[in-house]
């Protein structure tokens, strides 16, 4: 076998490395990763083409379908995936949020059941944002992590078994520039994956629970395979039985809502389940559909859970997912409590309760919430509808999805002047703070991330594509869009602290807004302004 400096031959590491981090930039563990990266960075490259000739597919005209050639998976009703793991049978409320130390030991204090812990879409990648979280993860498992900030002190409790830890690697198509392999930056993936997988898969198992992900962005079932496979090995590296890594899977694409069977099949001893990724998921009906004018949807406020195309896509999900004996866990509560309004919090929380009781009834295993203070309405909800650990003996068999369901866009609703300056001032807001380092931005009492940013600029762009007028009468154009994003990025600088960066978030926005270019995903298009490259040191020599 090669040793572990032969392996490091060709890994240089330009994030900066300090008494801090370096318990997790060790040999090994770099050497882990570049294993990784060398067995399977090829196959993502694949893949991420794939989706790119699937997109020129779809902007031809054609609609995704349940695919033929799979058709034997998902009409055979033998196969199920893996029973729950140990800490994952019951899910009722699960809290997410940054891995910042802070957030991580409140978390961990939160009445829930688990904390999926996120290097994704609510925190903005910059190399300390990514190290330092693996860092507090580290501790946290092993109960280290209490800290003092000014005069107040974070401590875990001790009153009672902490939340399962549940950990959200970045997507397939975002890169770590900070650590390269023979010339190639490492996949965002693999490295938030591999240090946290490395480090503590085996404490975890040792404490009573297991290294356990969510899975994000994933667009077919070929992606879930892959992901699959790097469970597979990374499990042998480090002797560990196959099945002790489980990954729950965001169902946060179009495409992917017509492979649900197909991807917990490719994961199925590593399955612990799909979740209704909400807001990625009304981005990726846009995106994917940006071209068709059929497609084209109100504000963003009038997107509710209930229009057709997203009802099915619910109903599909908990239907598949208990046929096959997985948690079927709801989606976010993003609001924040109003501290100095009792009637807007009253009006805001009776939302969250509405919201909650509509995913219990409909059949689902568990839900998501931003804030700890949500977290005694969810538990309040669930603890009353479902007094199960989980609820998969309902099995929905009731429900008939078809293709038409999946794509129905009746959706009832405007598109206004105020609806647009909403997007604006989410886009706007959410990129200032993301450019700034922070990933997961208070904006009008939600907590807003990546995906919500994502759905506001899509849907400018799509407004002005297709030449809609809004409700006013005013046609939405290039000279319009641009001109409210001017007022809009001038009053948020104005108003905002100093030294912000609303300006250089509008420029970049002013490109995603026209009907013309398209990103594929903001995280991307910003990534240089937030990466900290310097000069590189060989892994070999850290």
């Amino acid at each position: 076998m090669a040793t572990t400096e032969s392996i490091l031959q060709g890994v240089n590491v330009s994030g900066q490395v300090t008494d801090f981090n370096k318990k997790i930039l060790t040999k090994d563990a770099l050497a882990f990763l570049a294993l990784l990266h060398r067995s399977f960075n090829g196959t993502r490259k694949n893949l991420l083409q794939r989706r790119v000739i699937r997109q020129a597919e779809l902007d031809k005209g054609q609609l995704p379908d349940f695919l033929p050639e799979t058709k034997h998976i998902r009409e055979n009703d033998a196969w199920k995936g893996a029973k729950p793991a140990p800490g994952l049978i019951d899910r009722r409320v699960e809290i997410t949020g940054p891995t910042d130390r802070k957030m991580v030991v409140n978390a961990l204090n939160s009445n829930v059941w688990t904390y999926m812990a996120d290097f994704e879409d609510s925190s903005a990648p910059t190399w300390d944002n990514m190290i330092n979280g693996q860092v507090n993860l580290y501790d946290a498992i092993r109960k280290q992590v209490d800290f003092k900030q000014g005069p107040k002190e974070y401590k875990l409790r001790t009153d009672r078994t902490l939340p399962t830890l549940i950990v959200r690697p970045r997507g397939w198509h975002l890169e770590e520039k900070h650590v390269t392999v023979d010339g190639e930056p490492i996949s965002g993936s693999l490295f938030d994956f591999g240090l946290y997988f490395y480090h503590n898969a085996k404490e975890l198992i040792k404490r009573g629970t297991g290294p356990y992900f969510y899975l994000p962005k994933m667009e077919s079932h070929l992606e879930a395979r892959l992901w699959n496979d790097v469970f597979n090995l990374a499990q042998d590296t480090i002797a560990i039985p196959r099945g002790t890594t489980r990954g729950t899977v965001l169902i946060e694409t179009i495409l992917a809502a017509f492979e649900m069977d197909e991807i917990i099949y490719e994961l199925r001893d590593h399955s612990s389940g799909l979740n209704c990724g909400r807001w990625d998921y009304i981005f990726s009906v846009i995106k994917k559909f940006r071209q068709n004018s059929n497609f084209v949807l109100p504000d963003r406020s009038a997107v509710t859970m209930t229009v057709p195309f997203m009802d099915s896509y619910v109903k599909l999900l908990i239907q598949t997912c208990h046929r096959r004996q997985v948690h079927a866990m709801g989606g976010m509560a993003a609001q924040i409590p109003i501290k100095d309004d009792k009637a807007a919090n009253d009006k805001a929380m009776e939302g969250v309760y509405a919201d909650k009781l509509r995913e219990v009834k409909a059949g689902h295993d568990g839900t998501w919430v931003a804030h700890p203070a949500l977290a005694s309405i969810a538990s309040e909800v669930f603890n009353k509808h479902m007094p199960t650990p989980n609820q998969m003996f309902i099995r929905r068999e009731d429900v008939k999805i078809t293709q038409n369901d999946l794509l129905n866009m009746n959706v009832p609703g405007k598109i206004t002047e105020d609806g647009i300056r909403k997007n604006l001032n989410i886009g706007l807001g959410y990129m200032e703070g993301w450019l700034r380092g922070v990933g997961c931005v208070p904006i009008n009492y939600l907590m807003e991330d990546a995906a919500t940013a994502e759905v506001s600029r899509s849907q400018l762009w799509q407004w002005v594509k297709h030449g809609v007028s809004t409700a006013e009468g005013k046609k939405v154009d290039k000279a319009y869009a641009l001109k409210l994003l001017k007022e809009q990025a001038d009053e948020l600088a104005t108003k905002g602290a100093k030294g912000n960066k609303y300006h250089l978030a509008a420029q970049y926005f002013s490109g995603q807004v026209t009907g013309e270019d398209y990103a594929d995903f903001l995280t991307s298009l910003l990534y240089n302004e937030i990466t900290s490259v310097g000069s590189s040191s060989p892994a070999s020599k850290l």
